[in-house]
């Protein structure tokens, strides 16, 4: 972390000190949001929050080591002393203008000394945490990287992965999510991204953004951000992110797996592009040089040929050796949970984890893979809903369920509510008798699995974060001996670490 004393932050933030004597020069070591993972030197983050407030717990966090807080109001010790807090009108935005000095010193810092330093933006309605992953490979295999933990996306996430870096940072990578228009730009502001990575636009959270267009615009705010030195790196192979040439200022990158007619001689190609036995993506890279590599991936799934595209893009972008990208591809395999993530039980049942989120763009990718991989053994689709679809989302779970039908996958298990549009659809397209089944709760998703899996099943669970099936996959993906007792409920902390992890666009 760059460190700045409390003076300094207040004056970045536009905040104020508290009557604490000494407070001017305490000098924060790290930054956290949970008052649990404050350590001796924290700076604790007093947000507000969807279901607690931070400023409850500013006592647990200095309790905990944390020397300084930055918060919305002042708090007293148990003693009627104030705690030592830089008061700011609102937090998260204090956390976001922090960060941006951050970036902004480490920049400083590193030109002085003659050394180079490069922010990489990905956006997209799918594929940020795994193009993220592969790109944080490659880059950590010539330099010090920092990277986004888990899917740290938005107004919190961002700042909390710029302040794991410092002035020995060579690479920052910035995954960018957004719940409105607006979104992108501000986070954009923030880093001063020199390359922006745009990955597609989808349908989720169509009613939130009003229409597809809109999400369209709000992930366009990316290339538009990218100053005329740097680079905008575009999936050729969406239209929607195709047309966002035009707002770019910078030099634009493509990358097609389709042969896109959008191409030009500055794109970034996967020639012939299949998958193996074993799922994995394969095909021959030309980078925009010409340079030709053989690419055999760690990732399952055709869907990721984008991502490893992206990847090798950005990271071409950035100055990386071809030779040294292509390396790091034919290596890596998900480093996130719960995307694509392969369980082999001990009784022959593979589990597939791909419910981290969903939106129809992705479902229908995750149960392409299914059906691939199925061949010749009995497979299982078990869907919950796709949250955030607006208007939309009848008719998206009945297209999901028609697909089920007609990719022939041997099992439908439908959990919730929610996503019963889903089962109704599939037993319409013509899912007899056991073939679809609907659960109402969890415990009789559990139940159903726990009587009918059979050694040499294949079972893909998959729906938005906020249904929280991959917790259902994970238990289902323990020994079957070991499921009595189990819950797999999520254990809610007292408070969100950064109120990341939602399916954000």
């Amino acid at each position: 972390m760059i460190q700045f004393t409390a003076q300094e932050i207040a004056h970045i933030t536009g905040g104020t000190l508290s009557p604490v004597e000494g407070i001017e020069l305490l000098t924060p070591q790290n930054v956290v949001t949970d008052s649990r993972e404050a350590t001796n030197g924290s700076l604790y983050v007093a947000k507000p929050g969807e279901h607690a407030d931070g400023h409850d717990f500013i006592g647990a966090a200095m309790t905990n080591g944390a020397t300084l807080v930055l918060g919305e109001r002042q708090v007293l010790d148990p003693s009627g002393a104030p705690y030592p807090t830089v008061i700011v009108p609102d937090a998260v935005l204090a956390m976001g203008a922090l960060a941006s000095a951050s970036v902004q010193r480490i920049r400083t810092a590193r030109s002085a000394q003659g050394h180079d330093f490069t922010v990489v933006g990905i956006t997209g309605s799918a594929g940020k945490t795994t193009t993220k992953d592969l790109l944080a490979g490659i880059f950590g295999s010539v330099a010090k990287t920092v990277a986004p933990q888990g899917s740290y996306n938005g107004e919190v996430g961002v700042p909390l992965t710029v302040f794991m870096a410092d002035e020995s940072t060579r690479f920052l990578v910035i995954e960018m999510g957004a719940t409105s228009i607006g979104h992108i730009s501000y986070l954009a502001a923030m880093v001063k991204p020199d390359i922006g990575v745009v990955l597609g636009v989808g349908t989720a959270h169509a009613g939130e953004f009003g229409g597809v267009e809109n999400i369209a615009k709000a992930k366009g705010e990316l290339a538009e951000a990218i100053a005329p030195e740097g680079t905008v790196v575009l999936n050729l192979d969406d239209a929607r992110v195709a047309a966002m040439r035009s707002r770019a200022v910078g030099r634009v990158l493509g990358f097609t797996a389709l042969g896109s007619p959008e191409a030009t001689a500055d794109t970034v190609r996967a020639i012939d592009p299949a998958t193996n036995a074993e799922g994995y993506p394969e095909f021959e890279l030309q980078f925009a040089m010409g340079e030709r590599f053989p690419v055999s991936a760690k990732l399952i799934g055709a869907h990721h040929v984008t991502n490893l595209l992206a990847a090798a893009s950005a990271a071409s972008a950035a100055g990386v050796e071809h030779s040294v990208i292509v390396a790091a591809l034919n290596t890596q395999s998900a480093a996130s949970r719960w995307r694509m993530e392969r369980t082999e039980r001990g009784d022959g049942v593979t589990i597939i984890n791909d419910a981290y989120n969903a939106n129809p763009e992705s479902m229908r990718a995750a149960l392409r893979t299914l059906a691939d991989l199925g061949r010749g053994r009995r497979t299982w689709a078990v869907l919950g809903a796709m949250l955030e679809l607006g208007e939309e989302s009848i008719r998206e779970h009945a297209a999901v369920g028609t697909q089920v039908v007609r990719l022939n996958i041997s099992k439908l298990l439908v959990v919730g509510q929610a996503a019963r549009p889903l089962y109704i659809s599939a037993i319409q397209e013509g899912s007899w008798g056991s073939e679809a089944l609907f659960a109402a709760t969890v415990e009789e998703a559990i139940e159903i699995l726990d009587e009918q899996l059979e050694s040499g099943d294949l079972v893909l669970f998959k729906s938005s974060n906020g249904v929280g099936l991959r917790f259902l996959g994970d238990q289902i993906a323990l020994p079957k001996q070991a499921l009595s007792g189990q819950s797999i409920d999520q254990q809610p902390g007292v408070e969100a670490p950064a109120n990341e992890g939602n399916d954000q666009l």
